[in-house]
């Protein structure tokens, strides 16, 4: 580690970051129409072509936790961090099934997000607020470990001091950070992080495409960067008494690999950013177009990947994994590239958390402070909320940095992907068919969140007793799996049993306002509505 500054590479760090600040700012005035909607400030206007849709979903999507934690993962373990390759690849051909039936409906009936859609489709504003709530509670620490990548990156540059360092001087770089993003979003709204996504994603393509030339050729070749790493990775833990890692996975952690990463292809985009993202274009064939060209950044992920390796094999040593890549930008590039790669990340952070805030904020304007405090309200209103409660999900997750362990981030995250995967039955479901009860969907998203919370929190690891991982057994086969596509198949069988018991019982099944015409419309269809739906609409469901 640095002991002191590393003045060249904050000098460009700091170059790009007033540029992206600059931009975000400028991106108030870009393709504007009226300010008080939130069709405007929270999905761009419904208005962003291929390639604007195509940065700004990979922004959001691939964020500086992507550009850390990943090779971290590979670092720290081997091959088994490889697992965010695959599900990148399986994910594409699922959303090309029903992104595009959730972008005519949505489009349709001016719904702006997920938990609109549910409450339109099943008649329950219940299931809408357990989706919300959900959604809510997933992002808040994926938004804190953008920051955490930011701080990464800030304390490789030797920024802020060390760990005896008055808190305030120490933390005052990512203060400032957090206050010119929140400054942004709140002016701009989507439009910041969807300008600023150009940047982001030409400087991290631009870093990796010479990352994967220059430092093998320093580190002589990958034959010997994949030998040092297989000999490290053999070492054995003392911790666990087990060998760190390995170069492939073991064919004990086969089940663990797979379940992870298809749980983790079916959670993606449940998301509310990824749909908050997917919502801004102005066609469904923008959105079909999308996930044909998205696999680019797959080949970018596998790329990045390989930089867990590159760390092994050049000596990096650091205690907290998060480093390690920041660590190997600073010892093998030239300072000045050293800044582009830090650049890279910290702005990779700024994009996506910029998007999450909103798109929380848009879940608590419209399905619950709409529904449940104040029905009647204005566009202005739902406007002025939004903005208001994007500062406080920033905040939220600022306080969560600062005040905790960096290792209660990331498992409150690794948390909140198996949540977020229980509302994938509401969503997916809805969009395909109306035969689940909304009262059974609602029981099967309670047993799944509760299975998935109590299964990770009896999760140990060696630092900690609980939510340690996000695999455990899978009852019933004795294999070790991920908790989160376990929970996911408790919701759908309880789902399915309640709605055939539901069904029998004739329960009451709700109104759906929509109809099956909807979900193949199109931006230039007649009676396509292109604004927020009035405040009464869904009233009563």
């Amino acid at each position: 580690m640095n002991d002191g500054v590393n003045g060249v590479a904050l000098g460009v760090f700091i170059f790009f970051f007033l540029a992206v600040t600059v931009m975000g700012f400028l991106a108030a005035r870009w393709r504007r129409a009226d300010s008080d909607s939130l069709d405007e400030w929270g999905l761009g206007g419904r208005s962003f072509g291929t390639w604007v849709t195509w940065f700004l979903l990979g922004g959001d999507l691939y964020t500086a936790y992507t550009f850390v934690a990943v090779p971290a993962a590979i670092y720290a373990a081997g091959a088994a961090g490889f697992f965010a390759v695959p599900y990148t690849i399986l994910v594409y051909p699922l959303i090309f099934t029903f992104l595009p039936r959730l972008w005519s409906v949505s489009h349709k009936h001016g719904y702006v997000t997920t938990s609109d859609f549910v409450r339109g489709r099943w008649g329950s504003k219940g299931l809408s607020l357990a989706v919300a709530v959900t959604g809510i509670l997933a992002t808040m620490p994926y938004i804190a470990l953008q920051l955490v990548g930011i701080q990464a990156v800030l304390d490789v540059m030797g920024v802020g001091g060390g760990e005896s360092t008055h808190w305030f001087v120490k933390d005052l770089p990512l203060l400032i950070a957090f206050g010119v993003l929140a400054a942004y979003t709140y002016s701009s709204g989507l439009r910041a992080p969807a300008l600023i996504a150009f940047v982001k994603d030409t400087l991290i393509y631009i870093v990796i495409a010479v990352a994967i030339i220059y430092i093998p050729i320093k580190l002589g070749g990958f034959d010997d960067i994949f030998a040092k790493a297989g000999d490290a990775l053999a070492q054995i833990n003392p911790a666990t008494d087990k060998p760190r890692g390995a170069l492939a996975p073991a064919e004990a952690g086969q089940w663990g690999y797979a379940t992870l990463a298809l749980g983790s292809a079916l959670a993606l985009f449940m998301y509310p950013h990824s749909i908050t993202a997917t919502l801004s274009s102005r066609s469904r064939d923008v959105i079909r177009r999308n996930t044909t060209i998205l696999p680019l950044y797959s080949l970018m992920l596998g790329l990045l990947a390989l930089l867990g390796f590159m760390a092994i094999a050049a000596g990096v040593k650091v205690k907290n994994g998060q480093l390690a890549i920041p660590q190997l930008f600073e010892n093998m590039f030239p300072d000045w590239f050293a800044g582009v790669a830090f650049a890279a990340i910290g702005i990779g952070a700024l994009v996506p958390a910029a998007i999450m805030s909103i798109a929380a904020a848009n879940l608590f304007t419209r399905n619950i402070y709409k529904d449940f405090i104040k029905p009647d309200a204005t566009p202005a209103q739902e406007t002025k909320v939004s903005k208001l409660v994007s500062l406080l999900v920033k905040v939220g997750a600022l306080a969560f940095v600062l005040t905790m362990d960096k290792t209660v981030a990331i498992n409150f995250q690794l948390l909140g992907g198996i949540w977020i995967l229980q509302t994938f039955p509401s969503l997916v479901g809805g969009l395909f068919t109306r035969w689940f009860h909304r009262w059974a969907l609602l029981a099967g998203w309670a047993a799944g969140m509760i299975y998935g919370t109590a299964a990770a929190y009896g999760v140990a690891s060696p630092t900690q007793k609980h939510f340690g991982g996000s695999s455990a057994e899978i009852p019933g086969f004795g294999e070790i799996g991920y908790i989160g596509l376990t929970a996911f198949v408790l919701n759908v069988v309880v789902t399915v049993v309640l709605t055939f018991v539901l069904r029998a019982v004739k329960a009451p099944e709700g109104v759906d306002e929509t109809s099956p015409s909807d979900y193949t419309a199109d931006a230039g269809d007649p009676d396509v509505k292109t604004e927020l739906p009035s405040a009464t609409a869904g009233a009563g469901h």
